[in-house]
C-alpha cells in the first residue's frame, strides 16, 4: 500500500462539511445503516423506483407487512422515499436527490 505524498490527498467530492451538512448526511448513513431497509431500496430500485405498494414489497423482500410498513416509514422520514396514494392505494418511490446528494459527498477526488 502506497501512502499519499506531500500535497496529494484526496477530499470529499463536497469539500468540508458545517456541523449542519454533517448531522444531516450521519442521519441519512442511519438510516441506510439497517439491512432489511437496504434490501426494500433495492427491489424499489430493481423495479425501475417507481411505485411499489407495501404488499408488492412484502412479497418481494419476505418481510411481514408491519416490518416492511416500519422500514417505509423510517425512509419516508429520512426524505429518501416519498408516499402517495393512487385511488385507495398507497404507494412508495425512490426521490433521487438525496441519493445524489449522498453520492456527491461520498466521491473522493
Amino acid at each position: 500500500m502506497t501512502s499519499p505524498r506531500s500535497g496529494e490527498c484526496c477530499s470529499l467530492g463536497s469539500g468540508p462539511l458545517d456541523d449542519a451538512e454533517a448531522a444531516r448526511y450521519a442521519e441519512l448513513f442511519k438510516v441506510l445503516a439497517e439491512p432489511n431497509r437496504l434490501r426494500i431500496l433495492a427491489q424499489l430500485a430493481a423495479g425501475g423506483c417507481g411505485p411499489t405498494t407495501v404488499g408488492e414489497l412484502t412479497a418481494l423482500v419476505g418481510l411481514s407487512q408491519p416490518t416492511v410498513s416500519h422500514h417505509l416509514k423510517k425512509l419516508t422520514e429520512a426524505g429518501l422515499l416519498a408516499r402517495s396514494r393512487i385511488g385507495r392505494t398507497v404507494v412508495h418511490h425512490v426521490c433521487p436527490e438525496p441519493f445524489a446528494r449522498l453520492r456527491a459527498v461520498l466521491q473522493m477526488d
